[in-house]
């Protein structure tokens, strides 16, 4: 079954078997106060905007049947996957892989690592556990979405001029047709959010499509 969604900077079709709904590091270390993103200086209630509207469009996607896969940015607790120039940039409170509220900071295992309750995985959605900025650096997401012949992404989470846009352009090399629903993504900067959604659907759809939580949920009921 097909449905359309109105976008920018153009209406897209697309068939739901081959669409798959992809949540981009919604964790605790990025969402609540004590992780990571608070030891950077940002407010993270910024991104929590974004949990509402995701809820509603995971909930969809869960019933339309939609392969859901959820990503974490973190490191093994040995850190030989992290490179010494992203421990060591700027000047955080707590850097990668220090004792936290949460356990050790962006560390896998730990409970800043992992995703807010209000998204939680359900069994058989795959978690992808990546340890940079894109969902497709040294991860197997590629293998599961060929498996799956998904062509189709409706892309949410945070943040958005970072994980997002960086997931969005692997995806669009490899030849896969990103939806970036607006409101389902967040940023420590509002202008950073704006100006990231810009760049994906600028000259055309360069990276791919915007839209946003309400135009997909009605696309969604009107494929029942």
């Amino acid at each position: 079954m097909k449905i359309e969604i109105a976008a920018e900077p153009q209406p897209i079709s697309v068939e739901l078997a081959r669409t798959a709904l992809l949540i981009i590091d919604m964790q605790r270390d990025f969402l609540e106060p004590g992780g990571f993103g608070e030891t950077l200086g940002n407010d993270v209630t910024r991104l929590q905007a974004a949990v509402k509207p995701l809820q509603a469009v995971l909930a969809a996607a869960r019933a339309a049947g939609l392969l859901v896969i959820h990503t974490r940015e973190g490191h093994r607790p040995d850190l030989s996957d992290a490179p010494p120039a992203k421990v060591e940039r700027g000047s955080p409170s707590l850097r990668i892989g220090a004792p936290g509220p949460m356990g050790r900071i962006l560390i896998r295992g730990e409970p800043g690592h992992d995703i807010v309750p209000e998204l939680y995985p359900i069994d058989g959605e795959p978690v992808i556990d990546k340890p940079g900025k894109g969902a497709f650096y040294q991860t197997d997401l590629e293998s599961m979405l060929k498996n799956r012949a998904i062509k189709n992404l409706l892309v949410a989470g945070v943040t958005t001029e970072v994980c997002v846009n960086t997931t969005v352009r692997e995806a669009n090399d490899r030849g896969y047709r990103c939806i970036v629903l607006g409101d389902c993504c967040a940023s420590y900067f509002p202008e950073f959010h704006e100006i990231g959604l810009k760049m994906i659907k600028a000259q055309g759809g360069i990276f791919g499509w915007v839209s946003d939580s309400a135009t997909v949920l009605a696309a969604l009921r009107g494929a029942r």
